[in-house]
């Protein structure tokens, strides 16, 4: 009898690589809620934090829904590896998701986008979906998806941009476009490069 793989196919490690644009989705065992708390939310934020710097990616809108992850990475640098960054995310998020009584599936579930889900517009709309995750599974009312609290961004080295601002489309693809020029290390100290 040939053995069965319960593992998702993914696509050639390029795809994953540099610029890459990639919807990851990370859900709990048995689809086990309970855990999404304050601390946790903290710790998340921390571990996500390190993966961005460490691994050259930014983090437009995150989800974190009761039972599953929503994140959207983008890297930054041409070093950038999101299958590794996924890998070391997971295994620090790990040991906190334990101690709250739950662990991951096995493997998460991830969607590279394609040329035409990274044209601005399309982009866009891709980032509201998420966001609205909260709304259509009842936890929010309709249209109040910006008021749940554990949807926001990340940017490494902008803790100040928050997704719901007025101006924030603007602001990220201008500093998207400096971190992609210029890395990580800070080249001046102009607001918003």
């Amino acid at each position: 009898m040939k053995e069965r793989h319960d593992y998702l196919r993914r696509l050639p490690g390029e795809h994953y690589r540099g610029e890459a644009y990639v919807h990851w989705s990370m859900t709990m065992d048995d689809r086990k809620a309970g855990w999404l708390v304050p601390i946790f939310y903290y710790k998340f934020r921390e571990i996500l934090t390190h993966a961005t710097f460490r691994y050259g990616f930014c983090c437009p809108i995150y989800c974190c829904m009761p039972d599953h992850l929503h994140m959207l990475w983008i890297g930054i640098l041409d070093a950038c590896d999101q299958r590794l960054a996924a890998r070391y995310f997971r295994t620090h998020l790990s040991p906190i998701l334990q101690k709250l009584g739950v662990h991951f599936q096995k493997q998460a579930y991830d969607r590279v986008l394609r040329e035409e889900d990274r044209q601005r517009e399309a982009f866009e709309t891709l980032v509201e979906y998420i966001a609205r995750n909260p709304e259509r599974t009842g936890l929010v009312k309709p249209d109040e998806f910006r008021a749940y609290p554990f949807t926001d961004c990340l940017v490494p080295g902008y803790p100040e941009l928050k997704i719901w601002q007025k101006d924030f489309w603007e602001r990220f693809w201008r500093i998207y476009l400096h971190l992609r020029k210029h890395g990580l290390t800070r080249v001046n100290d102009t607001q918003d490069s």
